[in-house]
């Protein structure tokens, strides 16, 4: 199922998931290649990325931004090539970081796109460590978490795209980072390859104990992607004054009802008032979106000089998203997953 000149392959939101989705949440079906009028252009998608945020799209539950409709196509974020253009800036043959979602093909007027240029060069790395979750990271971290040489910082989801980067981020700081993740090769990646100090397996029975035996002395920053049992075990750490950016919640994406067990949601308070707790959740482009050129500035020099390093998997094949997407959801990924759509 490669990707051709002659039909343009789509996936759409069959369903709304109550839970995990499944394989038959989305539908694959072909349509003819779409012809850019004046003042449009057509894009083929090379990159496909694919973000824990996409579960949210799905539902039509209220959230900051409106659901993929019953029938469209999944929205998602990709680096493709223009193929033919109307538009002053953009040539054939220039890659584009766009949206044009799960499909082969797209038409788009220019809005919201940054030309890449003709360097077919790590371009996936415009949807991972140059782009959306590395830019969470170094935002998120730099302007919410605000840390100083010498504290600690808590990472959840220490090897994939955000936190890898956010705790990379942390020790060029001078700081002390302490990362989370799931199985013990993911934690000595996150020791060994990427400079952690420590990194506790979230798998183990006492997940909660070993986390507060490395962190004796508290937690200042705690980078937030994940919730559960894991937001469980920091809270009662964190220091006096600390900030807990909050970008994501993965493990209750897929949640149909509130967990068992009292509701905690006043204890929560009490330690946010009582610990003067500095607790701020953000959406990367709607608040900090004037900062991508400083971003892009200083991620790219520690990209090239070496100190920071990025993981990606790369998944060959739009007919494997919908699988990939789901294990994702499950913590599956070793790094920024990504789907390579294209022939190139």
């Amino acid at each position: 199922m490669t990707q051709t000149n002659t039909t343009n392959r789509q996936w759409v939101l069959a369903e709304r998931p109550k839970g995990e989705p499944t394989l038959d949440t989305l539908t694959l079906i072909e349509t003819a290649i779409p012809v850019a009028n004046d003042k449009q252009m057509l894009l083929r998608t090379e990159f496909l990325s694919l973000d824990p945020y996409m579960r949210g799209r799905m539902s039509d539950a209220p959230s900051y931004a409106d659901p993929v409709e019953i029938g469209a196509v999944m929205i998602g974020g990709t680096v493709s090539q223009v193929i033919d253009s109307n538009i002053d800036g953009f040539v054939p043959g220039d890659f584009v970081l766009s949206f044009n979602g799960w499909q082969d093909y797209a038409v788009s007027d220019g809005t919201g796109l940054t030309n890449l240029g003709k360097s077919s060069t790590h371009l996936s790395w415009a949807l991972g460590i140059l782009g959306m979750p590395g830019f969470t990271a170094w935002a998120g971290l730099k302007h919410i978490g605000v840390p100083k040489a010498g504290e600690t910082i808590v990472v959840a989801a220490a090897t994939g795209p955000v936190g890898a980067t956010v705790g990379q981020i942390g020790k060029l700081l001078g700081c002390r980072v302490v990362g989370i993740a799931g199985g013990a090769e993911k934690c000595a990646y996150a020791v060994d390859e990427l400079g952690f100090d420590a990194c506790i397996d979230h798998k183990v029975a006492d997940f909660a104990d070993q986390l507060a035996k490395v962190n004796s002395n508290g937690i200042d920053v705690y980078f937030e992607s994940v919730g559960g049992k894991v937001l469980d075990a920091v809270i009662p750490l964190l220091n006096p004054n600390a900030r807990i950016p909050l970008c994501g919640l993965v493990s209750q994406y897929n949640a149909t009802e509130l967990p068992e067990g009292p509701d905690r949601m006043n204890w929560l308070m009490g330690q946010i008032l009582r610990k003067k707790i500095k607790l701020q959740g953000f959406i990367i482009f709607d608040d900090f979106g004037h900062l991508y050129p400083d971003f892009a500035a200083e991620m790219t020099g520690w990209v090239k000089s070496g100190k920071i390093k990025y993981r990606e998997e790369i998944i060959t094949g739009l007919e494997n998203a919908p699988h990939a997407f789901i294990g994702l959801l499950n913590g599956e990924n070793f790094g920024k997953r990504t789907i390579h759509v294209g022939q190139k």
